[in-house]
């Protein structure tokens, strides 16, 4: 591992970094004690600019190199929210905050930024421009775009930008990457079906809702196996079925139906939302009922690209020894928006046998930290290598 000697020594130090913010997490928009820390942090080891409040509550800085003959600039981003689950791991570092845990990670995400960029602010071994970005909001606000609305890719004059997730289930230290679409387009969808409710000893006076809105949960499916391609994926899940009536002798006048879209390309997106709307509307007004559909598009397909993706495998293998190509995922990554706007890779490094992620159980696993760190550095500095 090219700079695993200073991260074996700096791993005591980011490591209580990394276990103070999962004691106090943050959700959302809400990361003023996160970006604070992460923003004296910055300024105590000496970045050439800071700035904060960028997508409301991220944090940018940067790291000039001995040189900048080169001209380039490099960004590297981490996530810093928590999720609003309770955190059953009974660690002594267990979050404080009832209801909020960090059960994906971004904690030690974040950690591992700040490694890193302390690393590059003491060394500066390279030519050009870093900017380290510290984000919220990852958990289905959005900040990633809140944060290019804000001008961050060109207020900085950032060329590539590069993020990084830790992976339960791959040995700790370890990387995975793939070229092209990587992570899913998230949608949601709420829908109201409106009937008539009635006594359930007199369903033919009734237009029963119950049954209009199963028969249409049933077909939905049928996006999948009947109108996209087979070799495309789509998954639409219904998650949320809830009737207006709780009692066991009415018919219920609507059912409020609730899930997501998840697609990894723009046409198959683009099927499914009509789909689904056709696919309802007209099972509704089969029975006589109605369908009131709400459908939001959330975060895009997460694209890498391929001269970036090829260049941090070969920075992957050089920390690690390998780097194998990463499944699928059919979850949704807001980085997808940093690589909407520029050129970019997003990589997996493993966290070892724990929880999956999202899960009240899930823990980072500290010894990720001295591989994460030396990918992010030696993507500085091998891209814009000092002469």
């Amino acid at each position: 591992m090219p700079v695993k000697n200073r991260f074996s020594e700096l791993l005591p130090e980011i490591t209580a970094w990394r276990r103070d913010l999962h004691a106090h997490p943050e959700i959302l928009f809400e990361t003023h004690r996160t970006s604070a820390i992460v923003a004296d942090k910055l300024k105590e080891f000496g970045c050439d600019e800071i700035a904060t409040g960028i997508g409301r509550t991220g944090v940018v800085a940067v790291i000039e190199g001995k040189a900048n003959t080169s001209g380039k600039v490099i960004g590297l981003r981490a996530d810093m929210d928590a999720l609003p689950i309770h955190e059953q791991t009974g660690l002594p570092y267990k979050s404080t905050i009832d209801g909020a845990m960090h059960a994906c990670g971004h904690d030690g995400h974040t950690a591992m930024l700040l490694g890193a960029a302390k690393y590059l602010a003491e060394t500066r071994n390279f030519d050009g421009t870093v900017v380290v970005i510290f984000q919220p909001a990852e958990e289905g606000g959005g900040g990633g775009k809140e944060m290019c609305d804000d001008g961050l890719m060109e207020r900085w004059g950032i060329q590539e930008v590069y993020g990084m997730h830790n992976w339960p289930g791959k040995p700790v230290g370890s990387f995975a990457i793939r070229p092209g679409a990587f992570f899913a387009a998230a949608d949601q969808f709420e829908m109201v079906i409106e009937g008539k409710g009635g006594h359930a000893a007199k369903p033919h006076e009734t237009i029963d809702t119950t049954v209009v809105a199963s028969q249409i949960v049933i077909a939905l499916q049928t996006i999948a196996s009947r109108n996209a391609d087979p070799v495309e994926q789509v998954v639409v899940s219904v998650t949320s079925f809830e009737t207006s009536s709780k009692t066991h002798n009415v018919i219920p006048q609507r059912v409020h139906l609730r899930g997501t879209v998840r697609t990894l390309s723009a046409a198959t997106r683009d099927l499914a939302e009509k789909r689904l709307s056709e696919i309802a509307q007209g099972i509704a007004s089969t029975f006589g009922a109605t369908a009131d559909i709400d459908y939001v598009r959330g975060y895009p397909v997460m694209v890498n690209s391929e001269d970036q993706t090829a260049f941090a495998a070969e920075v992957a293998k050089s920390v690690s020894g390998d780097c194998e190509t990463a499944p699928l995922v059919m979850g949704g990554e807001d980085f997808a928006f940093m690589l909407e706007e520029r050129p970019g890779a997003y990589i997996l490094v493993g966290n070892g046998d724990t929880a999956s992620v999202h899960h009240p159980e899930y823990n980072f696993d500290d010894d990720a930290i001295p591989a994460g760190c030396s990918w992010w550095s030696e993507i500085v500095e091998q891209r814009m290598p000092a002469a």
